[in-house]
């Protein structure tokens, strides 16, 4: 790992909160339910060397929502790749989801990189819980499958439509 890692948190407590974040992706993907694909990523965080995690759900609206968890040294980083940057109505698009993060617990939507749009939040490493990754996972799946027509209506005019009750059956 890189030196960048070694700091704050002491490797006991890293792989106690490690330890947690496995157990609960390894229950949530045998239980068959939203959790499609679990990977924790080797040698980490490509830049920090952090421990990182791939986890990826099936959505409604969005056929996928992938999250990413990257523990660093004082806080558990989640997001998602929301949307890609919008194509059409931008300033539209920017207010509607600015206007949302004041009903986002947790969360925020912003421009990452690519200028993709991603949902993003953190929350100190003392906190993580199987309840809070149930929270974690859960908001980002709920705010996404709420957010993400809209959002595409609106960057995408004409050319997106919504998921049919069929498409999210399948």
């Amino acid at each position: 790992m890189s030196d960048e890692w070694s700091g704050l948190l002491g490797d006991d407590e890293r792989e106690t909160v490690c330890s947690v974040i496995d157990a609960w992706a390894a229950r949530e993907f045998a239980a068959g339910g939203a959790l499609v694909a679990v990977d924790r990523q080797p040698g980490g965080d490509p830049v920090t060397g952090a421990p990182r995690w791939y986890l990826r759900m099936k959505g409604e609206e969005k056929e996928f929502v992938t999250v990413w968890l990257t523990l660093r040294q004082r806080t558990l980083h989640h997001e998602t790749q929301f949307m890609p940057f919008p194509e059409t109505n931008i300033e539209a698009t920017w207010q509607y989801l600015m206007k949302k993060n004041a009903d986002l617990m947790g969360m925020s939507f912003a421009l990452g990189p690519e200028d993709a749009v991603y949902l993003i939040g953190r929350v100190p490493v003392g906190r993580i819980s199987e309840d809070e990754l149930d929270r974690i996972m859960g908001a980002s799946l709920a705010y996404t499958d709420e957010c993400f027509p809209t959002a595409m209506q609106l960057g995408y005019e004409g050319r997106y439509r919504r998921r049919t009750a069929a498409e999210r059956a399948s």
